[in-house]
């Protein structure tokens, strides 16, 4: 009987870096998995991950997804399966841009109005 978590050919959603992907697996070796991109779930973050929301960093990161039929070499403890039907890529990572772009956006507009209320107290306590 076979221990193995994964075959070749299975469907899995994959953590990578910062972004989250569909991707078959092509190769598969313990304690990492060869996966084929075919789908975005979550763009990934910009910046320096290890200093996060700040934009002074010696290298603030632009990361691109990963491209539809590249390999990542992927821990297994980054890969699930995938049950689902896999979106066409060119409209998931769209999806998940916008998502992403959306949620800075909204961070943009939550960070403004703290701004605001701060500023409001300050005149109040001082």
């Amino acid at each position: 009987m076979s221990t193995e978590l994964f075959k070749v050919g299975d469907i899995v959603k994959a953590s990578y870096k910062s972004g989250e992907y569909i991707g078959e697996i092509v190769q598969y070796s313990e304690p990492k998995a060869v996966v084929k991109i075919l789908a975005v779930l979550k763009h990934p973050e910009q910046g320096d991950l290890h200093h996060p929301m700040e934009v002074d960093v010696p290298m603030f990161h632009q990361r691109r997804a990963l491209a539809f039929q590249e390999r990542a070499l992927i821990p297994l403890s980054s890969i699930q399966l995938y049950p689902y039907q896999v979106p066409g890529y060119n409209t998931s990572l769209k999806e998940a841009l916008e998502t992403e772009m959306a949620l800075l956006h909204k961070t943009e507009l939550w960070a403004r109005r703290c701004q605001e209320e701060l500023a409001s107290l300050q005149q109040e306590y001082f």
